[in-house]
């Protein structure tokens, strides 16, 4: 099972959050890109911009933050963060 929670936080508190899990056969990358689909249909988002630092943060800790620098539209809160919980 493959598990990813997204999170959006104001003034370091979590506004809203959801838990995306997928237990198809897809790989990894796969599985993350479809989950942070669904999670900025789930919070009415445009699809963040992976740069160069996410990346680099995500293969590290299997965390990333997306600040108003990585969303084309303007964001009503600080950044949104997701993070793998669990995988198989």
């Amino acid at each position: 099972m493959f598990r990813l929670w997204g999170r959006t936080f104001r003034d370091n508190h979590m506004i809203r959050d959801i838990v995306i899990t997928n237990d198809s056969d897809d790989t990894r990358t796969h599985k993350v890109f479809d989950a942070l689909e669904q999670i900025c249909y789930a919070f009415d988002l445009s699809k963040p911009i992976w740069l160069d630092s996410v990346i680099g943060d995500f293969k590290r800790t299997s965390c990333a933050r997306f600040y108003q620098d990585s969303f084309i539209d303007s964001i009503d809160f600080d950044y949104l963060e997701i993070k793998i919980i669990e995988e198989d």
